[in-house]
């Protein structure tokens, strides 16, 4: 095959969750520039419609969907109404995300449990829903967006959440879990762990403690608006056809130093 047609997603069909905004609107705009129609769902309908409206523009086919994640019902009709426009799902990124800063020993229930659902349970159901499509098809990629902060402990002076910390490292192992799972169907399991980007989420530990996460970054800066990409293209694409249960790491080197 050649180099290029590796990476085409041409005739392909993505599901982005949290594709909206932030690193989720970065990869529908890669997977749209690599030729393939792109559902974008969150539960903010509006910015998913701006984004699909921006994608169409590209030639390709795009839908805007209203979507809680941690609701089945929710994500079902995000599958229900995919299979019909398009027939088929080749790709999902799970990407929606939240977070709640507290130190360990005073983490509410009730906010432990809601990055519990949105950044865990959401990435089950949707690979759950869309991995029984995959099976069948025998073929299909998913992608779930962990993180670094899900490698290892935090410092507190930098970052203090250890739900979404627990949440993502428990995301790590869930995808090398499910890999192994559905590899003997053709469908690859893996997952991309950014380092610091500057999306809304973010911007409260940027604003606090931005110059200690540069100091420990040996790039010197932070994720742009184009380094998301190709890591995400890879792994949608022809190119990844030997890779299952890889966690790729996109952090600047900041997981590579020695602290």
């Amino acid at each position: 095959m050649n180099t290029k047609d590796l990476f085409s997603l041409q005739g392909k069909t993505a599901i982005v969750t949290g594709g909206g905004r932030g690193l989720g609107e970065q990869i529908a705009v890669a997977y749209a520039e690599a030729g393939a129609n792109v559902v974008v769902c969150s539960r903010n309908l509006e910015a998913c419609q701006q984004i699909s409206t921006s994608l169409a523009e590209k030639g390709v086919r795009s839908l805007a969907i209203k979507c809680d994640v941690s609701n089945p019902n929710d994500i079902q009709n995000v599958v229900y109404i995919t299979l019909k426009e398009f027939g088929r799902i080749d790709i999902l990124v799970n990407n929606s995300g939240v977070s709640w800063g507290a130190p360990a020993l005073e983490m509410p229930i009730d906010k432990w449990d809601k990055v519990m659902d949105i950044n865990l349970k959401a990435v089950f159901l949707f690979s759950q829903a869309v991995g029984k499509i995959m099976v069948e098809q025998r073929a299909g990629k998913i992608i779930n967006i962990a993180s670094i902060a899900g490698i290892g402990g935090q410092d507190p002076k930098v970052m203090d959440a250890i739900g979404y910390s627990t949440s993502k490292g428990a995301v790590i192992a869930f995808t090398k879990d499910l890999a192994v799972k559905l590899a003997p169907y053709n469908v690859h399991v893996n997952a991309i762990a950014p380092g610091f980007f500057p999306t809304k989420m973010a911007s409260p530990i940027l604003k606090y403690s931005g110059e200690k996460i540069l100091a420990g970054t040996p790039a010197g800066r932070f994720g742009s608006d184009d380094d998301m990409k190709g890591p995400a293209l890879f792994l949608a694409s022809n190119a990844s056809d030997y890779v299952f249960g890889h966690i790729l790491v996109v952090d600047g080197g900041t997981s590579a130093s020695v602290q």
